[in-house]
């Protein structure tokens, strides 16, 4: 006969296991992160980013040539992501795909992203910037730096706010 003690501790692993997912030989698992898009979260995943101790640091691939994606002017394939360099708050993102997958109406949206260094000036009052339009308010209104980095990150947004993800993802 099992214990009590054995059926809990039986009870626990499933509950531990069951959160274990297995994977097919043609999926791939990657941690899914959280950023702002004009004040709604969306999810994203890191595959690549132009500086080796930033790859190094996520996990991800160090793709040095992801920096010729800067260009000049219109010519960037970049879009702006602003990165509290405190870890205070989720990154934002100057634009997301809507909707998501084929439909892409927003032609200013591109997985990658230039990497936006945001710092808050002691005497400012925090709070959390959830839109580009923010954090440029703020910036304007001396509350926080912005250093603009030669740093190309690949973040696809797999996930927005409403909840419709890209096919496959969880």
């Amino acid at each position: 006969m099992t214990s009590p003690s054995s059926l809990l501790a039986l009870a626990c692993l499933a509950a531990l296991l069951s959160g274990c997912a297995t994977h097919g030989p043609d999926e791939v698992v990657l941690p899914k992160h959280r950023a702002w898009v004009e004040g709604r979260t969306v999810e994203y995943v890191t595959t690549d980013i132009s500086d080796a101790t930033m790859a190094a640091q996520a996990g991800v691939n160090h793709v040095p040539r992801l920096a010729q994606a800067l260009g000049e002017g219109s010519a960037s394939l970049t879009e702006r992501v602003y990165k509290f360099s405190d870890g205070a708050q989720i990154s934002v993102f100057a634009s997301g795909p809507a909707p998501l997958a084929s439909a892409q109406p927003d032609t200013n949206y591109s997985p990658l992203w230039r990497l936006v260094l945001v710092a808050w000036k002691p005497a400012a009052t925090r709070r959390e910037l959830r839109s580009e339009e923010a954090v440029l308010a703020a910036a304007e209104a001396g509350e926080i730096d912005l250093s603009v980095t030669g740093i190309v990150v690949n973040c696809p947004v797999t996930r927005p706010a409403d909840g419709v993800a890209l096919r496959g993802v969880r």
